[in-house]
């Protein structure tokens, strides 16, 4: 496996990312522990989910499959690079969604709890969130590497001239 450094950062993650969306819906627990092993052993470190992954098993489900995966051996954590988003509905609620600052914080305890572990490596914006004030977000994030339940902040599904 090749390995490299995650954007700007001293990092080192694999150049294959192992995507978790189908843990759950498509595919079943014992099936997402045999593909997480084989990731493993083959070398990839970088595993990438998101809080609202679970489809008709209900949001949360692939954060939880990969939480008790993690669980069954604790050495693993330590092997993995484990990366997760904030954005999507998570209920019905009015503010269990978007990048709040609210729902940033509360999105990510939930998830800490739903993965099993205490911090998350990459914590990722999974959409843009237009009503969202950049500076609310970046308070948010920097609280949350703050109180170490963050390391790396980072964006997905963001266009370019957004980011810059």
């Amino acid at each position: 496996m090749k390995y490299r450094q995650l954007g700007r950062s001293a990092l080192k993650v694999s150049e294959l990312c192992l995507g978790t969306m189908n843990f759950g819906p498509r595919t079943s627990e014992t099936e997402s522990f045999a593909v997480l092993d084989a990731a493993v052993e083959a070398g990839i470190n970088f595993v990438d989910t998101a809080n609202q992954y679970g489809g008709r098993l209900g949001v949360g489900t692939t954060e939880t499959i990969l939480g008790r995966w993690l669980a069954q051996d604790p050495s693993r954590r330590d092997r993995i690079v484990l990366a997760t988003k904030v954005h999507e509905p998570m209920s019905d609620d009015v503010n269990d969604r978007g990048l709040s600052a609210r729902h940033i914080q509360m999105a990510c305890d939930a998830s800490l709890k739903r993965l099993q572990v205490d911090h998350i490596d990459l914590y990722q914006m999974h959409h843009i969130d237009r009503l969202a004030p950049a500076e609310e977000i970046w308070q948010a994030m920097d609280r949350l590497i703050a109180q170490g339940k963050i390391t790396y902040v980072g964006s997905s599904n963001f266009p370019g001239w957004k980011i810059a």
